[in-house]
């Protein structure tokens, strides 16, 4: 039985990197394209790095919500949403603006953004600090340390594969 499972987790493997786009489609459905597509733009970020960190943090479920109080597709919590909203245009926040999916990815965009600015474009280390915090990923830095967390390990590596399918996927929908 293993085995099986073992030889079937491999051919999914190699077929999403060798069908199709409409296989991956599939897979990987992509919503909210023109919102993604907005402000990557804006944000002068990949858009299929958004979608994949959509993807992965909330499925494209604009109602999501996790047990440590992070709502919508972005999964921002409340503080940090406040915060954005705050520094961005100074508006009165509301806990229902986060499963409004173009407030959502409005706020997770300049949130990324702004993480990459922070880590120099680095990727890894902005995906990292979004899953496990600045404060974890600026001590790793300090240290001279890679991603001390598993599961952070595993979050980046998640959206890194996302992001070749999405713009593998999603070219036209995500204005490559």
């Amino acid at each position: 039985m293993a085995a099986g499972v073992v030889v079937a987790a491999g051919a999914f493997a190699y077929l999403q990197h060798t069908e199709p786009p409409w296989y991956a489609r599939l897979w990987y459905p992509l919503r909210y394209a023109t919102i993604v597509r907005t402000y990557a733009q804006q944000q002068q970020i990949d858009p299929a790095l958004l979608a994949a960190v959509i993807d992965t943090e909330s499925k494209f479920n604009a109602d999501a919500r996790s047990s440590a109080g992070a709502v919508g597709l972005m999964q921002l919590t409340p503080a940090t949403a406040e915060g954005i909203a705050e520094y961005t245009h100074g508006s009165k926040f509301q806990l229902s603006d986060l499963t409004n999916p173009d407030i959502n990815v409005r706020y997770g965009s300049w949130y990324l953004h702004r993480l990459l600015d922070h880590y120099n474009g680095n990727e890894q280390l902005a995906l990292a600090a979004y899953n496990a915090g600045e404060a974890n990923v600026d001590s790793w830095v300090a240290k001279n340390e890679g991603i001390q967390f598993s599961d952070t390990r595993a979050y980046v590596a998640k959206i890194e594969r996302l992001k070749g399918i999405y713009r593998k996927a999603y070219a036209s929908e995500l204005g490559y």
